[in-house]
């Protein structure tokens, strides 16, 4: 699929990649750090360099229950009969082993010395104290060797990851108990509108429940920042000013859903020009069209679009790499993977489409991009159907079976 890879676009829109370099450009990483046990280290972002003090594993030891045996003595293709000489459990030190006995070994427990081969215990038979097998047995046989995971001195972690399970059991592994990370971000969040109520609140005519809010603390809490939820504040002028002094007085970045376009009651883009300076733009994407940047006593805000779709669409697409570049993260942008279209799209856009999608098999058992039915930007049930975005460019059309570039929700939410 082609991609125009234009700046600029009709009616004064700002392109995706360009508007997302932007925000990308003034996004400023919040330095101070903390120190946090190894425990408490869930999606942080690592501040420093981990180098191992261990070799992983620290000692030879056993891949498998079985027995540990000299190579030496299962040289042959005969029949090998053996004495038990001595039991090793993981967690307990062997005596050498003698030429022509073996040692009833256990997983993870260190090889005895001048043992160098383990048969695992299927392919053995145990009996009055003696263990017989068929060789030939070859050196190195299911030996883990010390050092083959990680090496003394070796870096195993490099700054500016997010810390994953995965991360946290490999700090555990070399012995690391506390770790240097960023300090959490913190983000300021409030919604301007007197028809929105709180879920559990009975439903008047022309109210209706806030769900922006309840995105945006899911989407800002699995990135792992602070959030400081101002909530609905009211729908005046004055009110919104007041909002914005607050919210940058506690938080790094602010942020608001609804109330960035030019209508009477846009409260948000006048008390943003009245209190800091605000950048509108009007960005070639669908959904999501209306987004706002901008600083209020110097501290960063962006404002999203209202409907709720957009506001989840955009998250994804600008704030999750700004919220990532000033936590001090490596990798800030989402990868897309190719896949085959499990649709066609045969209505070419003035603006960058972004379809919810997810991941099918079709008759055929091959995996395909399947599309939500209403791609409308206020049907949040797409999201949740979802599992990420198909990227469809400007004026492109796509037919079943071609490759499309598919953003998986992950990408943009770790």
């Amino acid at each position: 699929m082609s991609d125009c890879g234009c700046d600029s676009h009709a009616h004064g829109l700002i392109s995706y990649h360009a508007a997302l370099q932007q925000l990308l450009d003034a996004a400023v990483h919040m330095p101070e750090t903390e120190v946090v046990s190894t425990a408490e280290a869930l999606g942080r972002v690592l501040a420093e360099t981990v180098v191992s003090g261990i070799d992983v594993p620290p000692a030879d030891n056993s891949a498998m229950d079985g027995y540990a045996i000299r190579a030496a003595d299962a040289a042959s293709e005969n029949d090998v009969n053996l004495p038990i000489a001595q039991r090793i459990p993981a967690g307990t030190i062997g005596k050498p082993l003698e030429a022509g006995t073996a040692a009833r070994i256990f997983t993870g427990a260190p090889i005895p010395p001048d043992a160098d081969a383990v048969l695992m215990q299927e392919v053995c038979k145990a009996a009055d104290g003696n263990v017989s097998f068929s060789g030939p047995v070859k050196a190195g046989l299911n030996v883990r060797k010390a050092g083959e995971d990680i090496n003394n001195g070796s870096e195993i972690l490099s700054p500016g990851i997010r810390i994953r399970p995965q991360e946290m059991g490999l700090l555990a592994s070399v012995g690391v108990g506390s770790i240097e990370v960023y300090r959490r971000l913190r983000v300021a969040i409030f919604f301007t509108g007197d028809e929105l109520i709180e879920p559990g609140e009975p439903l008047q005519p022309g109210q209706i429940y806030d769900s922006n809010r309840y995105t945006l603390l899911g989407l800002l809490d699995t990135l792992g920042c602070d959030v400081v939820d101002l909530g609905v504040v009211g729908d005046t002028l004055g009110a919104t000013k007041q909002a914005f002094r607050d919210a940058a007085g506690q938080a790094d970045l602010v942020i608001t859903s609804g109330g960035v376009s030019v209508g009477e009651e846009d409260h948000v883009r006048i008390a943003m020009e009245q209190e800091g300076e605000l950048n509108m733009w009007r960005i070639a994407i669908k959904p999501g069209k209306p987004l706002a940047y901008g600083k209020v006593h110097g501290v960063p805000f962006l404002g999203l679009p209202g409907n709720p779709v957009s506001v989840f669409v955009t998250f994804c697409l600008f704030v999750s790499p700004v919220i990532k570049r000033m936590q001090g993260m490596d990798t800030v942008l989402a990868q897309a993977v190719p896949i085959r279209a499990g649709f066609d799209w045969l209505r070419p856009g003035k603006r960058r489409e972004f379809l919810r999608a997810r991941l099918e098999h079709d008759a055929s058992g091959d995996v395909t991009a399947a599309i939500y039915h209403h791609q409308g930007s206020g049907v949040l049930t797409s999201t949740s159907w979802a599992g990420g975005l198909v990227e469809i460019p400007e004026g492109a059309t796509v037919s079943a079976g071609q490759l499309v570039d598919f953003l998986p929700f992950s990408e943009f939410l770790s």
